[in-house]
């Protein structure tokens, strides 16, 4: 899906779909981009409200056809074969877009594209995979939370050290975490831990991904659509020797021709959606800044969960609302971390025009906006 990635402290990743929610993984997901160093001006409102739109229409369609998919019976069996399957539609999408931009020129070398792809297919491929095992809102839940994951590798791996926002903010996302899933225990009776593992492994190998990512676009100067067109389509061969080693391609192949309206259909459609969705994303991010559009995909996520639980019954209980509540305020509890002054200024204006206050000063601009993934 996406393109770039945004990364905490030169390691987090912080902008994917995953699987969508590329991911983007960028992606995922999904990949996350880098944001410039200041924020645009502001854009006209109906501009914003457009965007806001499409990025709405286009993640709670891709979250609601990824649910809908997985609803078909013995269709978990073919979860990576929908990886597959999206690789290459992600793949042939960014090479018309390269052609589209006239981009002829390798800039990285084919090994980092194959370390990058790697990683892509377990961020993306185990995203989906964990789509057969849990319940979609949980699902969703851990993929606000890549922070855990990022924060607990820089301080083991890399002797880094974080300020008190981000350790609270992991804190937050855990407790959140675990009483959203002691909650999905409570009322699933097949609740399988598999799933955690599974969705715990995509965001381990998320977190690696913003680190190695941005290293190869800094050394090489590389396009997002480059890194986009080379990391899927190897994916897509690395997906596709895998299932034909573990003998899966063809009962895969079978089962899809079953179904050829819900399985290719759906997952075309599903594909499409995530690939154009990280795009206005991006341009959200660009134009608005890391604050506006953390709200915009924290709402949507926050509406995914409601129309997963409206559109495909599932028990709900009230623990599922406090525990949900608790990873947002750990997701902004991050944003503040990176985003300190413009945050303080945003109060300080709200506060003023809420008592008739004058701010005589400039609102300041963070450095570097950072967002969690969308």
């Amino acid at each position: 899906m996406a393109v770039n990635k945004i990364n905490h402290q030169d390691s987090e990743p912080l902008l994917s779909e995953s699987s969508e929610e590329l991911t983007a993984t960028a992606y995922h997901t999904e990949f996350d981009t880098m944001l410039p160093n200041e924020p645009l001006p502001p854009q006209h409102p109906m501009r914003f409200l457009g965007l806001s739109a499409q990025v709405f229409f286009y993640y709670l369609g891709y979250g609601y056809l990824q649910e809908l998919l997985f609803t078909l019976d013995g269709f978990e069996h073919t979860s990576w074969f929908l990886s597959c399957y999206q690789f290459f539609i992600y793949g042939v999408l960014a090479f018309l877009q390269i052609g589209f931009s006239g981009l002829n020129q390798r800039r990285a070398s084919y090994r980092s594209y194959f370390i990058l792809a790697a990683l892509t297919v377990a961020t993306m491929g185990l995203s989906n995979h964990s789509v057969g095992y849990l319940n979609y809102p949980t699902q969703v839940m851990f993929k606000c939370c890549k922070l855990i994951p990022v924060l607990i590798g820089g301080i083991i791996i890399q002797k880094k050290t974080f300020n008190r926002y981000d350790v609270a903010a992991a804190f937050c996302m855990s407790i959140g975490l675990i009483f959203f899933t002691l909650a999905d225990s409570k009322v699933r009776p097949n609740f399988n831990t598999y799933g955690v593992i599974v969705i715990c492994s995509a965001l381990v190998a998320d977190a690696i991904i913003g680190n190695y990512q941005e290293k190869i676009m800094k050394a090489n100067h590389v396009s997002n659509v480059e890194i986009v067109f080379y990391s899927f389509m190897f994916g897509f061969f690395l997906i596709l020797v895998g299932l034909l080693a573990t003998n899966r391609l063809f009962s895969s192949i079978t089962f899809w021709n079953q179904h050829p309206i819900t399985t290719y259909g759906y997952g075309l459609c599903f594909s499409v959606f995530g690939y154009l969705g990280i795009d206005i994303v991006l341009t959200l991010i660009k134009e608005y800044g890391a604050l506006l559009c953390v709200t915009v995909t924290t709402c949507r996520k926050a509406i995914t969960i409601i129309l997963s639980f409206a559109l495909f019954s599932k028990p709900f209980v009230l623990d599922y609302l406090w525990s949900g509540l608790i990873v947002v305020v750990g997701i902004y509890l991050n944003i503040y971390s990176h985003n300190q002054a413009a945050f303080n200024a945003k109060i300080a204006s709200f506060t003023n025009s809420l008592f008739g206050f004058r701010d005589p000063t400039k609102s300041p601009t963070s450095a570097i906006p950072r967002i969690l993934p969308v």
